[in-house]
C-alpha cells in the first residue's frame, strides 16, 4: 500500500468521530435547550401522581385525600377577599400553614353555574387544570391550589418584575401560548368529554380564566361554563342566551339576521371550534412586543390564517395548532442565531 493510500485510510475513521462528536454535541445542547424552555409536565401541577380524589401541593410530601365539609370548617381560615365575579366570591385563606383560594357561591341565582363548576374539577384533574383541595357543596365552597401570580391579566406586570425579567423572551411567552393551546385540547377531548370554554366572550374574559403558575406555565381556573359537545348525539352549545358581538367571539356565535332583533329561539348552537377561533388572539397578547415575537407571528401566520375561518368545519382541531406550535418553536430554537454561535 503507497504511504498517499495509508494516509487517507488513517484519515477516514477521524473524520467519522469527528462528525459523530459534532452530532452528539448538536443533541446535547438541543436537548439542554428543550429542558431549559420546555420544563418537566409534572412542574405544571404539583399534585401530578396523585390518585383520584386526592391533591399533593409544591411543598407537601404525600397526597392528601380532598377535604371534606368538616375539614374546610375546622382547618381552612379566611384571610382577605382576593376576586370577586358573578358566580363566586374567592378569598386568599391558609390551611395548614398553606396558601389556598376558598371560593363561596355569591348568589343562589348561580347555584347551578357553580355546582358544575365543581362538578368540572373534579373531572378534569390534570397538568392544565387548576388543583382542587376540597369542596363542600351544602356550604356551597370549593377550595383550590392558590397561585400568587394571578391570572393571564397579569402577565406584562409579572414579565416587568426583576425576578422575572430574564424570563420575558419569545421562547418563554411561545411556551405560555403552547401551553394556552394544550390546555384547549385537552378540554376538547378531556374525560369528561368535548367541553366547550364558553366564559371567554372577550379577551379580558378569556385571560382571567387562566392562571400564572409559580413556574410560568399556564393552569384554567374557572371551569363555570364549559357545556360538553358530542356530535354523534347531535349536541351543540350556546353560551348563554344573550346576544354576543365583537370580532373576538366567532362568526357562527354572532347573531346572522341583522335586520332583525335577536331570538336565542332562533339562534343556532355550535360547537368547541369556538375556541379555536380565538387562539390566534390569546397567542399575540402572549408574544408581547418582545424580540423575536415578530417571527413567531410569521411563522404562525399559515395556522392562525386556517383558525380564522369562517366555516368552523375548515378551522384545524387544537391538538393540530398544537403540535404546529410545537414545530415552530422546535424550529426556532434550533436556528436561533444563540444557538448557531454556540455550535
Amino acid at each position: 500500500m503507497s504511504p498517499s493510500s495509508s494516509a487517507v485510510s488513517h484519515s477516514i475513521p477521524v473524520v467519522a468521530v469527528c462528525l459523530a462528536a459534532l452530532l452528539l454535541s448538536n443533541l446535547l445542547l438541543y436537548m439542554y435547550l428543550d429542558a431549559l424552555y420546555h420544563p418537566d409536565e409534572h412542574l405544571l401541577s404539583s399534585g401530578d401522581g396523585c390518585p383520584p380524589g386526592h391533591f399533593k401541593m409544591t411543598t407537601m410530601r404525600n397526597c392528601t385525600p380532598w377535604l371534606t365539609c368538616a375539614q374546610i370548617t375546622a382547618e381552612v381560615r379566611l384571610l382577605k377577599l382576593i376576586g370577586q365575579g358573578a358566580v363566586k366570591k374567592v378569598y386568599l385563606s391558609e390551611w395548614r400553614g398553606q396558601k389556598v383560594a376558598l371560593s363561596r357561591l355569591s348568589s343562589p341565582d348561580y347555584m347551578d353555574d357553580f355546582l358544575h363548576g365543581v362538578s368540572m374539577l373534579q373531572a378534569l384533574q390534570g397538568p392544565q387544570v387548576v388543583q382542587l383541595v376540597g369542596f363542600c357543596l351544602s356550604d356551597h365552597t370549593q377550595v383550590s391550589e392558590y397561585h400568587p401570580l394571578g391570572s393571564l391579566l397579569n402577565l406584562e406586570t409579572v414579565l416587568s418584575q426583576e425576578q422575572h425579567r430574564r424570563h420575558n423572551t419569545w421562547q418563554v411567552r411561545l411556551q405560555l401560548a403552547m401551553d394556552y393551546v394544550s390546555m384547549l385540547a385537552f378540554l376538547h377531548s378531556s374525560p369528561a368529554g368535548c367541553r366547550v370554554m364558553c366564559d371567554s366572550n372577550s379577551l379580558e374574559k378569556t385571560l382571567s380564566q387562566v392562571l400564572l403558575t409559580a413556574q410560568l406555565h399556564l393552569v384554567v381556573n374557572d371551569l363555570d361554563a364549559l357545556p360538553q359537545v358530542d356530535r354523534s348525539s347531535g349536541l351543540l352549545v350556546k353560551c348563554g342566551h344573550r346576544e354576543l358581538t365583537g370580532d373576538f367571539v366567532a362568526p357562527e356565535q354572532r347573531w346572522p339576521f341583522r335586520e332583525e332583533a335577536f331570538s336565542d329561539e332562533l339562534m343556532a348552537p355550535y360547537d368547541e371550534k369556538t375556541d379555536v377561533w380565538k387562539i390566534p388572539d390569546v397567542t399575540w397578547y402572549l408574544m408581547g412586543r418582545v424580540t423575536g415575537g415578530d417571527l413567531v407571528h410569521f411563522h404562525l401566520f399559515q395556522i392562525h390564517e386556517k383558525c380564522k375561518q369562517v366555516d368552523p368545519k375548515l378551522r384545524p382541531s387544537a391538538q393540530d395548532i398544537l403540535h404546529v406550535y410545537r414545530s415552530v418553536y422546535s424550529s426556532m430554537v434550533r436556528d436561533s442565531p444563540a444557538v448557531r454561535d454556540m455550535l
